[in-house]
């Protein structure tokens, strides 16, 4: 996986939970019908703009709330690649990680504006907004965590260690 990310801006604000991310009343839905849902209490068009944004920003605590896993994955599911925002409930964070979503925190995170074309350095820790010509410092994704996401996640990270000690044997 390259250590940049680029794309085009989904912007929201602060306190965004896990709630408003994946409803809870569509959890029991597969998760192609789900994430039609993602975001639909403050944008019924979410998940349309999500397949042409690929960097969803927001707020402060971002993710509160329920430790569910869907909703990043709703997330991941529509294109989402890396989540920004000045700072994250602990388990979404997590639970981003777990599923090969890098969360990015950013305290600038609000300079940056819907439909804004940024590129995020993972290892530099740099968000570049291209569409303002500003750059921001953020969070950088420790080596070990960024084999969890390099490896697609927690599960695919675990299988690749797996067949590497098959291999070895």
């Amino acid at each position: 996986m390259n250590r940049t990310i680029s794309g085009k801006v989904l912007k929201y604000g602060d306190n965004i939970n896990t709630d408003i991310i994946s409803p809870p009343q569509f959890m029991e839905l597969p998760i192609e019908e789900a994430a039609e849902y993602a975001m639909s209490a403050v944008d019924p068009n979410f998940h349309t703009k999500a397949r042409t944004h690929s960097i969803f920003v927001a707020g402060e605590n971002l993710g509160s709330g329920s430790s569910r896993e869907t909703s990043p994955l709703t997330l991941k599911y529509l294109g989402i690649e890396a989540v920004v925002a000045v700072f994250f409930a602990r388990i979404f964070y997590r639970n981003c990680i777990n599923l090969g979503i890098p969360a990015i925190e950013c305290a600038e995170a609000d300079r940056i504006a819907e439909d804004d074309e940024i590129e995020i350095d993972i290892a530099a820790g740099t968000i570049s907004n291209m569409t303002k010509g500003e750059k921001y410092g953020c969070s950088r994704i420790p080596e070990h965590i960024f084999e969890l996401i390099e490896g697609g996640g927690l599960v695919g990270y675990m299988k690749a260690v797996r067949n590497r000690k098959e291999n070895e044997l």
